[in-house]
């Protein structure tokens, strides 16, 4: 088939390759014009080819022929075409060894096939092997070339201008930006195409690019497997450096991508590309010295890794820790270059180790003279040797002539190096996969059905399904998007005692396994940056301790960020926690707050020194009472004991007994039958105490009133009206009680509001209602008490009782006053303790007022406790 009889649909697909990054516009234009020409040539009744024939730079004929696109140049000289001649061919310069290293591995994997008796036996294979001179234009030319043959005239006038393809498959290229336009043109073709090394994970997609295979990996795993092995050595701020291509730039993309789900910023991303000028590249220098990451991910070429790196060597940039991806990583003519030992410690992704029996020999034997090519393996053998041919015209007197028989075994440069031997078996199994499809379509057993008509398509087809193993046991295969099994190998820079840096596996890297295993490091010493042991740091803030939070710094990425101390009752108990967890009601942060410690239960206890007191106290109190009730009894027939109802004294006696020993019920932890019975008991036995003072002052206004003439008095509050007095008195304290209890009892309650760290173990009023009923009535009756005696406070009578009273429930309304602000101010336990004083102090204001004079009577003045005294008539004379 001829390229001008292409359907126009073809010009469409080649136009849409004008988005590739660094193709020549004037190269595209000039293939277009090519086209546009070979259109208009259709009304020709020849089928003519026009343009200059593209002669293979290495070729052999056979039964069947592939076809290989390699480039054996790394550039070209520019020129300007005005377009008003015929452009001359591209003139390509810098010879690339590893385009012909490439090259021999196909050849070498055709001839061991050819001599093969199992695979394809007595099918010869062939090859027609261009110069794409890395040039995606070029590169695009010589692939119609492969297709379409070089004949001029290819029919008479009277036969179709159409025939099969020329070449069953096409190995190659290297690139992924050529392979890309080279696969979107051939595509239309259904020619396979099989690269060793394009990972652009853009060449996956089938519907663009249906016919493109690759023995290589989609950079796709290796982007992620990077941003892994990037998160493992704990880096999280990093730089970014990328070819300017597809290549570089779809690589890059997943990396960010994945780098971001794993936590880790780039401080900087920017592009090159081997054709930059200096200034640009010098930019790219000026951003890495102004950088803080020490840890810098070059998804590069190693074309373009080697113009960085030259620009570099002046700048002696050393001690930054590199990360690369498989282009350079195991590229021995990249370390040879590193003389300032900038790349030493580097780690990377690189294709995993493999041996080819036999193509070292092979490629170390080619001979010149032997070759199936024409001028440009003439180049590389003077380059290789620096000596010139006889027949050369470039020949000068100041260079060795070239016999062809120089041995290469005892060269030492780039080509003769294997660290390649990866990619050199990528081709190879590329080439094998051809034809063990080949040997499927044909039916070959012990010989091969020569009578089947081969068709690209139907080799596609038997591509996409083989499954084979090498003779070296790597098994091959294609997925559903033409790729391989994703593996890799971690490959670290080490650098020996010669000069000579070790490619050493540190690890392995296997995508078909789940995420958490995929990346594998070996038990192995690493080498980093600068010959060290240690491995760097490379974060933009440091890790926060436990007991901090992160917090964004504003307008900077998610790794740049402050540490602040949690707040008091929060925690965080890991390293880099984005918030603070609150401790449980019942829990409290510590000091350094990374944990939560139980809260402190405060409550008045016995064993600390204010409950200490106020025990002490009621017990005292208690004490003091049982002696003056003691003093009572062992003179209760005396008149100053029997004045004033001694039955009623000794009930007070015994109730200010229950009142000192009641405040006892507020000291302790706070239980249901605690809280209960402190305020009942309270409220009880107070109102009992009031009841009989009251009674006291009753009987008191009652007894001088008896005095009266005509009075009658007494006989309506005798002994038996006094008891029934307290009685109720004490009956009515006694029913708001049972209904506070039985509607809303006072109950324990652990109060976190009062205090932050600390539980304040209280008793709450279950109905306040209850309790302030209870402490109302008690004013009440203390109130009644105090302005009965103070009516009768000058009633005559040497001794009345009725001052006492009166200076007594004094005391008694100004403690209970000055209480209730004092408690409701109180925190905690204070309030406990203000409550027991309050009940100490008004029981002692009682004890002490009341019955303090008459024990001074009674052991002290003897005399005065007489019936007559007592009736104010004095001793007599």
């Amino acid at each position: 088939m001829k390229v001008h009889v292409m359907p126009p649909s073809g010009l469409a697909l080649i136009h849409s390759m004008s988005s590739t990054q660094r193709w020549s516009e004037k190269a595209w234009a000039l293939l277009q014009l090519l086209l546009m020409a070979s259109f208009s040539q259709a009304e020709d009744p020849v089928c003519r080819r026009i343009g200059d024939p593209e002669i293979p730079q290495m070729f052999k004929d056979g039964d069947i022929i592939l076809g290989g696109i390699f480039s054996f140049h790394n550039a070209w000289k520019n020129r300007q075409d005005t377009y008003m001649h015929k452009p001359l061919p591209l003139q390509c310069t810098s010879l690339n060894f590893r385009g012909f290293q490439f090259a021999q591995a196909m050849l070498f994997a055709i001839e061991e096939i050819n001599n093969s008796t199992d695979l394809l036996p007595g099918i010869s294979l062939g090859y027609k092997i261009y110069n794409a001179c890395s040039s995606i234009a070029r590169g695009v030319r010589v692939a119609l070339a492969l297709a379409n043959g070089n004949e001029v005239v290819s029919a008479s006038p009277n036969t179709p201008c159409t025939r099969p393809a020329q070449v069953q498959a096409i190995m190659g290229e290297t690139s992924s930006s050529p392979c890309m336009a080279i696969a979107t043109v051939i595509g239309p073709f259904h020619i396979p195409m099989i690269s060793h090394f394009a990972t652009c994970a853009c060449l996956s997609d089938k519907t663009k690019y249906p016919t493109f295979l690759r023995t290589i990996p989609s950079d796709y795993y290796q982007s992620r497997a990077l941003a892994q092995l990037v998160k493992h050595f704990g880096w999280t701020w990093v730089g970014a450096i990328r070819t300017n291509d597809d290549y570089g730039n779809n690589g890059m993309a997943t990396f960010i991508e994945t780098a971001q789900q794993l936590g880790i910023c780039l401080e900087y991303s920017v592009s090159v590309f081997r054709t930059d000028p200096p200034e640009k590249i010098q930019k790219v220098i000026d951003i890495i010295k102004a950088s803080t990451s020490k840890v810098i991910v070059a998804f590069l070429s190693h074309k373009d890794m080697d113009v960085l790196l030259h620009e570099l060597s002046p700048h002696k940039l050393t001690g930054y820790q590199w990360v690369g991806s498989e282009s350079w990583i195991s590229d021995s003519q990249i370390a040879t270059m590193d003389r300032h030992h900038i790349l030493d410690g580097a780690v990377g992704m690189a294709i995993p180790k493999a041996h080819v029996s036999g193509m070292r020999e092979f490629m170390l034997n080619v001979k010149p003279l032997n070759s199936s090519s024409n001028g440009i393996f003439t180049e590389f053998w003077e380059t290789l040797f620096n000596c010139k041919f006889k027949q050369s015209k470039s020949s000068t007197g100041n260079q060795s002539e070239c016999t062809g028989d120089e041995d290469l075994t005892g060269v030492q440069n780039s080509f003769t190096y294997m660290s390649l031997m990866p990619i050199f078996n990528n081709i190879y199994k590329g080439v094998y996969a051809v034809a063990h499809a080949l040997h499927n379509i044909l039916n070959c057993n012990k010989t091969c059905n020569n009578n089947v008509q081969l068709d690209p398509f139907m080799i596609l087809q038997h591509i996409r399904k083989i499954q084979f193993e090498t003779k070296e046991g790597d098994e091959v295969y294609f997925n559903e998007y033409g790729d391989p099994a994703a593996k890799y190998e971690i490959i670290n820079w080490q650098p020996t005692e010669n000069g000579i840096v070790d490619f050493v596996t540190v690890g392995i890297h296997d995508a078909s396994l789940p995420a958490d295993k995929q990346l594998n490091l070996q038990n192995k010493s690493l080498i980093w940056a600068q010959n060290s042991q240690q491995v760097p740091v490379s974060v933009c803030s440091e890790k926060c301790p436990p007991g901090t939070r992160k917090v964004l710094q504003k307008g900077k990425p998610v790794c740049c960020y402050d540490c602040l101390r949690c707040a008091e009752g929060g925690i965080s108990n890991i390293t880099d926690s984005i918030t603070c967890v609150w401790c449980p009601s019942d829990f409290w942060s510590n000091e350094r707050r990374d944990a939560c410690v139980k809260k402190e239960e405060e409550f008045l206890s016995y064993e600390e020194i204010m409950g200490a007191l106020l025990t002490a106290a009621s017990l005292f109190g208690t004490c003091m009472t049982a002696v003056v009730a003691f003093i009572f009894f062992r003179y209760r027939q005396t008149p100053i004991v029997r004045a004033n109802n001694s039955e009623l004294s000794f009930l007070l006696l015994f109730s200010l007994t229950l009142c000192f020993l009641c405040s006892l019920t507020f000291i302790g932890r706070p239980s249901e039958w605690s809280c209960m019975l402190r305020h009942t008991a309270f409220g009880i036995t107070f109102v009992l105490c009031i009841s009989c003072v009251l009674g006291k002052t009753i009987v008191v206004l009652m007894a001088f009133r008896a005095t009266l003439p005509g009075s009658n008095w007494m006989k309506w509050f005798g002994p038996a009206q006094q008891k029934l007095s307290v009685l109720g008195f004490t009956l009515i304290q006694v029913i708001i009680c049972i209904l506070w209890l039985t509607i809303s009892p006072p109950f324990p309650f652990k109060n976190f509001k009062q205090s932050k760290n600390k539980i304040i173990l209280e008793c709450a009023l279950g109905s306040a209602v209850g309790f302030w009923a209870v402490l109302g009535y008690i004013g009440l009756l203390a109130i009644l008490c105090f302005i009965l005696a103070f009516l009768a406070r000058k009633l005559p009578d040497n001794f009345n009782e009725a001052k006492f009273i009166t200076f007594s429930m004094l005391i008694f309304c100004a403690v209970w006053i000055t209480f209730i602000p004092a408690y409701v101010s109180s925190p905690g336990k204070f309030s406990v303790a203000v409550e027991i004083f309050a009940i100490l102090a008004s029981s002692y204001g009682l004890l002490i007022c009341i019955f303090i004079p008459k024990c001074y009577v009674i052991l002290l003045k003897p005399e005065k406790n007489t019936k007559r005294n007592m009736m104010g008539k004095g001793a007599p004379k």
